[in-house]
């Protein structure tokens, strides 16, 4: 994999991890506060590796193939 392909699966993993673990702590930050640390790391990725892996990642590249005319071409 050559570097404008790391970099380019770096920022597209950033885009949705981002925002996603900003509305996780948003929606569920204050029911956590009281675990320990390593406990809320879990549940965090627990439950969004999967939600980016299998969704996020997914639907920001179904996007970006619509935006930039490659979903015609498949």
């Amino acid at each position: 994999m050559n570097k404008k392909t790391r970099l380019m699966a770096s920022l597209k993993i950033w885009l949705v991890i981002y925002p996603s673990i900003t509305l996780f702590l948003a929606v569920f930050g204050e029911s956590l506060a009281g675990l320990p640390l390593y406990q809320r790391t879990f549940i965090l990725t627990i439950s969004l590796v999967p939600w980016m892996m299998f969704v996020g990642v997914p639907l920001l590249e179904l996007l970006i193939a619509q935006f930039s005319g490659k979903a015609s071409a498949k």
